[in-house]
């Protein structure tokens, strides 16, 4: 029996610390992530995961548009594609 512990102990300890250093974490920020996309709103201004920054002009379900640019060029993208959100709300 005492063998049998000292066997599994190890590999519990393993998951139990993985699971806190690696899962956790990443369930987290992909909670914050998807909130981040649900909260977003016309005229926010968001980079996207190529780079481009631009401003919101039209949500859909899961596609949007973006303006950026000096010549308001405007691009449809999924929801996505998008990286961040920029500009902060002033409470």
């Amino acid at each position: 029996m005492a063998q049998l512990l000292a066997t599994l102990l190890p590999l519990v300890a393993m998951f139990a610390i993985m699971y806190f250093l690696l899962i956790l974490p990443e369930k987290k920020r992909t909670k914050k992530y998807n909130t981040m996309l649900s909260e977003l709103k016309v005229n926010d201004e968001v980079l996207t995961r190529g780079g481009i920054i631009g401003k919101i002009i039209t949500i859909d379900e899961d596609q949007m548009v973006i303006q950026s640019g000096p010549d308001r060029v405007r691009f449809r993208v999924t929801k996505n594609s998008i990286a961040q959100k920029l500009n902060k709300d002033v409470a």
